[in-house]
């Protein structure tokens, strides 16, 4: 019998399960992003012997998953408040589900295959930005001190699992059914990550969507904290993604034989989850400024370091282990840049503009790559661009503490 009397809205369901159930669900959904991403660039010798296609049209491809971000994530911050998030994210999951399915059904033709294997990326993409938007907050509303730095890294450092499985995977996948059970087995994954989602997630109260403040935006200050924490992000991307993508073509062109390649790509991916993690948790001892200062120091050491010395274990190592201790900092303090209400859309605001800087820098390393005449040059790039998350840390800081904000 409800105790609501008539006319007003019952309070929302108190949930029971415990948080860390939400965030395991959340990121299993996150491991499904990265594998799903990375399936083009695992399947390059594959698609191109399928269709015929050049290094320009395969790049597209690998881009199109990512593309729909500059368009999508604000408005995903306004679903996931209008709606709720639990219901955006699983959405996310159902268009992740979706857009697989479309690219594995691209028919053998030249022309039309490459054309449905993108356009199932893009429909793809949209769901792993909706998702990817409204995980900060949702962790947010449900951790809080030592405990959101911790689940923080957790999601966070689910991210390389998925591109260490696809690495695993989708060859072996390729070689045995055919390309199309790589995009297949992504389907898969994103449906098993919707099941678990369903079964793990409960509305926090006091968290529930305001409708009457659906479309409000986010005060000029928070504004620019969210666009500056976005800022960080990209730079720490811009060191990521530019080791993980030219260190094959860098070790082939100094001679490095195929399983140094694969032995350096283990470490700097699976690496990364424990390393994460580790930040959240020595971050909520001695504090999260210093764990970021250490992790983005050597970020551009081991980044930059690789394309000045041939050492490519020791950069490995580095760049797997302590050079991303920092990463779930970065993401929290993205969330923390908004007050409750606003987070969603914050949160759309922080990946627009990640989205956005995404879609330069990986032109600005190839062009550094292409003028150096080999590799080291996009990695010299990356390391530099990799240093900004400094200088845009301190000015995000310097904002919010003169605001009286704890960040």
């Amino acid at each position: 019998m409800s105790l609501a009397s008539p006319g007003t809205i019952a309070p929302p369901q108190v949930h029971r399960l415990s948080p860390w159930a939400a965030l395991a669900a959340m990121a299993l959904a996150r491991i499904t992003f990265s594998y799903q991403l990375q399936t083009v660039a695992s399947l390059g010798p594959e698609l191109r012997s399928a269709f015929g296609i050049e290094f320009a049209t395969l790049g597209t491809l690998m881009g199109a998953y990512l593309l729909p971000g500059v368009l999508v994530a604000i408005p995903s911050g306004f679903l996931g408040r209008r709606f709720g998030d639990g219901t955006a994210i699983v959405a996310g999951m159902l268009l992740m589900v979706v857009g697989a399915l479309i690219s594995a059904s691209a028919p053998p033709d030249a022309t039309m295959g490459p054309v449905v294997i993108g356009a199932g990326r893009a429909v793809s993409g949209i769901g792993a930005v909706a998702l990817t938007v409204l995980q900060p907050k949702a962790v947010a509303d449900r951790f809080r001190g030592s405990r959101f730095t911790l689940a923080m890294g957790v999601l966070v450092g689910s991210f390389p699992i998925g591109i260490g499985l696809g690495q695993i995977t989708h060859h072996r996948l390729a070689e045995a059914f055919g390309w199309q059970a790589a995009f297949l087995a992504g389907a898969v994954l994103a449906a098993a990550g919707a099941a678990l989602f369903l079964l793990g997630w409960r509305r926090v109260p006091g968290a529930a969507q305001q409708k009457g403040a659906a479309w409000s935006w986010p005060s000029p200050r928070e504004q620019a904290l969210l666009v500056l924490s976005g800022l960080t992000w990209t730079a720490f991307n811009a060191g990521y993604f530019n080791f993980l993508g030219y260190l094959p073509s860098a070790l082939a062109q100094r001679g490095h034989p195929l399983w140094m390649g694969d032995l350096v790509l283990t470490i700097a991916t699976w690496g990364n989850l424990p390393a994460i993690v580790l930040g959240g948790v020595v971050a909520a001892r001695f504090g999260a400024v210093r764990v970021f200062i250490l992790g983005a120091v050597l970020e551009v050491v081991a980044v930059a370091g690789m394309g000045i010395v041939d050492w490519p274990l020791v950069w490995g190592v580095l760049f797997g282990t302590l050079a991303s201790v920092h990463a779930g900092i970065v993401m929290g303090w993205g969330a923390m840049s908004a007050r409750p209400e606003n987070r969603a859309v914050g949160m759309g605001i922080f990946y627009t503009t990640y989205y956005l800087g995404g879609t330069i820098v990986p032109a600005i390393c190839g062009w550094a790559a292409d003028m150096a005449g080999s590799a080291s040059g996009a990695f010299l790039a990356a390391g530099a661009l990799s240093a900004l998350a400094l200088p845009f840390w301190w000015w995000h800081r310097r904002m919010a503490l003169s605001a009286g904000m704890q960040i």
